[in-house]
């Protein structure tokens, strides 16, 4: 059934509190399980009360309450950085991260600041881009004593200079977009040498109440998706979701997982998806593996817009 398909699982690390609970929780799952991931870290301070600015934005109210936020982030969580100091990620659980990377797991990084990354970069200014992406470089390499090697953008949210930044930096790929197969990034000077691997399923948060999908049958919608991925038809609307999954290059998937929520209340939700995927031959693997299957061919050159994603608020980074 998915015999042919290589699911890419990127865990994106977003708090303190995930770090330190989720974060252990995905490892010991993903070893019971014999599968392999990458683990993308927010390496600066927790500052996760100050994404509540976004409740105009369009979704956002919608997505809080379907999603459960308290129930999944805490209430100590949803203070850092309004009502409580937000505490450096880097310096509170760099022994977390490193135990990710010496049990075998492929580590990227994922920001500095992950809600002032997200909030601003769409339209940042170059020189804003680059402290804030510095920042995330250096912060890495102090918790881990090399550099990133890959980078999943805060919230799907990249600009022109970060995608420069990328290629400057000598990353192996990115995975900063949503939807469609991998692909060279169009920039003004040129075309990126640093891939993009977008993210092709939907996440659990972007389906979980959604036309009576709850946590008892989230799995089931993902897995579905993930078998019309697999067909690499067009991007077709799902019968229980109306999420749509993007068509898929050489039977290969990216699913992006948080350490917040199925590291920790979905991760039984979680835990069956990863059975129905075993079941049926997908072979699921860390996103270098994605990246190595994927320069088997030329990549087409695509321009990075920013568009809507069912069950998302907000625009995010999309291939054109």
């Amino acid at each position: 059934m998915l015999d042919d398909a290589r699911i890419g699982l990127k865990v994106d690390v977003d708090t303190l509190r995930g770090t330190r609970e989720g974060v252990p929780r995905l490892m010991a799952l993903f070893k019971r399980h014999g599968v392999d991931a990458t683990f993308y870290f927010s390496v600066g301070p927790d500052h996760t009360g100050r994404a509540m600015r976004r409740v105009f934005r369009k979704g956002f109210a919608q997505k809080v309450a379907r999603t459960s936020v308290l129930k999944h982030y805490g209430l100590k969580t949803l203070l850092y950085g309004v009502l409580l100091p937000g505490p450096d990620i880097g310096r509170s659980a760099g022994a977390v991260m490193r135990s990710v990377h010496d049990a075998g797991f492929e580590v990227g990084l994922h920001t500095y600041d992950h809600v002032r990354w997200q909030d601003y970069v769409a339209k940042a200014t170059a020189a804003w881009t680059r402290v804030e992406f510095e920042r995330g470089i250096e912060g890495f390499q102090r918790v881990f004593g090399f550099p990133p090697q890959s980078h999943a953008a805060a919230g799907w949210q990249i600009n022109a200079h970060g995608l420069e930044l990328e290629a400057e930096y000598g990353l192996r790929y990115a995975s900063d977009t949503r939807g469609g197969p991998p692909f060279l990034p169009a920039l003004v000077r040129g075309v990126s040498a640093c891939p993009q691997l977008p993210t092709t399923l939907p996440t659990f948060d972007e389906v979980l109440g959604v036309d009576g999908v709850d946590e008892a049958s989230i799995a089931d919608a993902v897995f579905s998706l993930s078998k019309a991925c697999a067909a690499d038809a067009e991007p077709a609307a799902d019968v229980a979701t109306g999420a749509r999954a993007g068509s898929c290059g050489d039977g290969l998937q990216v699913f992006t997982l948080h350490a917040e929520l199925e590291g920790m209340l979905l991760l039984d939700a979680f835990e069956s998806l990863l059975v129905k995927w075993r079941d049926s031959g997908a072979s699921i693997t860390r996103m270098a593996k994605i990246h190595e299957a994927a320069m088997r061919r030329p990549l087409p050159t695509r321009a990075v817009v920013m568009g809507e994603v069912a069950g998302r608020s907000g625009l995010l980074a999309v291939q054109a």
